[in-house]
Formats: structure tokens, sequence, C-alpha cells
């Protein structure tokens, strides 16, 4: 479909030709053009190379007044592992992160499409994604030339504690569970703060996970086998507290960097609440959970498929699967007088 008349507006500055995805609600910006070189041996390298230098990039797609503070993004970088058909890094309102579920799925489906995967096969076609926290094997559908529904297989997702107990400001002793998927999370019951995750103000989520994000990150050492840059808390996700099996969906909300909320289930986060409640042994390999999103209702499914390790931890290989979807293709031009060209973020 051509569009009469549509083309650049006037401009002096960058020119970024992006893919607008969602997942389970949560966006997606993959920059399709416009990247500058990205320096760096490794994908951590590169991660730390366009955090120092390459930040008005972040800043320009994800930001307003061309995104909003919950947008997020991808940038497609060479990988050195010669297994993955993408490299990518993760952006969201805060800096880069590590690992994003909701992301490789979206992810693995472009790649299909935009022939990142040179003749897909049916019924599903297996695209390699390197991400931060290492390769993501990912798995699409694909049937009479069309793409559709995504499955992951993560890097090996651990317990890092159980039963801490940390103090909160504002809502005292809480006790936290924290996992790894990719990228660490805090989980707390939602109702240890008087809140139900599907229909309490998102506000007063917000709130409550990130004074839990900021006591953790504070009074808990992370670390992580493979390399520090992994050892950070990316966000807080509140439950509904049903970990143990159940047919039914159990439902969570993450909020995450400077207090963006995923709207999807968050895959990275599923993971990591897997690897919790197999550690528990409130599941067993192959029972798949569903997952609900707080926020949009939308849907990941998540299983245990095989135990391994991470250093120390005794880790599982957690599965994800859910849909996402484009909803459109844009140009962002930059006029160099524009004192608001590089984007800005209202607290």
């Amino acid at each position: 479909m051509e569009v009469p008349g549509l083309q650049l507006p006037p401009h002096d500055g960058s020119v970024l030709a992006a893919v607008d995805m969602h997942t389970g609600g949560e966006p997606l910006r993959i920059l399709l053009a416009g990247l500058p070189e990205v320096r760096g041996q490794s994908l951590l390298e590169k991660r730390r190379f366009v955090r120092r230098q390459l930040d008005w990039v972040r800043r320009l797609l994800l930001l307003e007044p061309r995104g909003h503070r919950d947008m997020y993004g991808a940038l497609l970088v060479p990988s050195e592992c010669e297994q993955a058909h993408l490299g990518v890094l993760f952006m969201h309102n805060e800096g880069y992160s590590t690992m994003c579920g909701h992301a490789v799925l979206a992810l693995a489906r472009f790649a299909v499409d935009y022939g990142l995967v040179k003749e897909p096969q049916s019924p599903e076609t297996q695209v390699n994604v390197h991400c931060p926290c290492g390769l993501v094997t990912a798995f699409v559908q694909y049937a009479a030339g069309r793409s559709g529904r995504a499955r992951f297989l993560s890097v090996p997702a651990f317990a890092f504690a159980t039963d801490v107990a940390v103090d909160v400001p504002g809502f005292g002793k809480t006790i936290v569970d924290i996992g790894y998927g990719g990228a660490f999370y805090a989980f707390v019951s939602a109702d240890s703060f008087g809140l139900d995750v599907s229909s309490s103000k998102t506000r007063e989520l917000v709130d409550a996970a990130s004074a839990v994000t900021k006591a953790v990150s504070a009074q808990v050492k992370l670390h992580h086998p493979d390399s520090e840059d992994l050892a950070f808390l990316y966000g807080t996700i509140l439950t509904d507290g049903k970990d143990a099996y159940s047919e039914e969906p159990t439902a969570n909300i993450c909020v995450f960097a400077d207090a963006q909320v995923d709207r999807s289930p968050t895959g990275s986060g599923v993971t990591a609440r897997i690897a919790l409640q197999y550690h528990k042994g409130l599941i067993q390999l192959n029972q798949t959970r569903t997952f609900k999103s707080g926020t949009t209702d939308s849907l990941f499914t998540g299983k245990a498929v095989k135990e391994t390790t991470c250093g120390d931890f005794k880790a599982v290989i957690v599965e994800v699967a859910g849909h996402a979807y484009y909803t459109g293709t844009s140009y962002f031009v930059v006029e160099n007088e524009d004192a608001l060209k590089n984007g800005f973020l209202l607290k």
C-alpha cells in the first residue's frame, strides 16, 4: 500500500528507520537503519560502548516526543557468536537490559519475516538470538509463507535467594525471592502490600514495586557466575501469590528500570519465576504454566524443560511462548535546531 504524498519532512540531522511490534501489549521498536558503528569485540562490550557513546539513539527513539516512558527498543548489532542469526541490545527508559523475553519473541518473528533467517522451515523455524546474557534459541511457527507464535529456550535460570527479609521504606520488613532469567528480579506477592495485581491502581503497584527494587538493590549483593555486567537487579515483579502448580493462569506485573511498567507477562520474568517455582518443588519438569499480565490480561506460557547449572547454582532451561504482532513502520527525523531533538522524560 502506498500513501500518496508520503515523504520525509525537511530535516538537517539524523534519520532513523524502525519497525514497531508488540508482544502481549508490550511495545518493541526495532531500529532498522541509522545506527552508527558499534564498537566492541563481544556483545557485552558493544553494550558498554552504546551506553557510553551512542545513548542519544536510545533517547531519540524511545523517549518523548517520539516515544514515551514505557517504550522499549532493540538495536541489531553484529554478534561474535557464529550460530547467531542476529545480535541484539535491549533498550528501555533508563538504559540497557541484558535480556528481554517479549523482545526475543518479537525479534524471532521479525528475523523470519525480514530475511535474517534464510529459507524458513515449516512447521517451525529456528532463530538464534544473541542477547547480552547469552545465546537464546527461539522457534517461530511458519506455514504457507506466514510466521506466527514464537517460543524460546532461556539461558540457565536459577533461584538466587529465597525468603530474603528486606527493609522497604514506607512498607516495613518484606520477604522477597530473587530469581534470574537472563536478568535478576525480586518477587513478592502483591497482597504483602494490601494490593491486587489485576485490580489495584497501577500507580500504587508501581510505587510498591519501585520501593522493593530500591531496597533490594541497596541491601542485597548480587553476583552472576558469567559476568559482573549481569549482576544488577532489573526490577521487581508483584505476583498474585499463586506459585503452586495449577492449570489456571497466575498473574503478575513487572516494574523495571525507572518505574517502567511491562504490559506483557514479562518473558524473562516468567523464566525467573519458573526457576524459583522449580527450586521450591512447586512444579516439575515439563509442567506448563500460564502467566497473565496484570495490566492487559495477555498470556505467556512457561515450563522448565531440563536441569542444568550456572556456576555453583542449580539451574533450569525454561521455555517461554507467546505471540508478537506488527504495529507499523516509522521514519524519525531530526532538525538540528530542535532543543528537544534527543528526547526527554517526564518524572
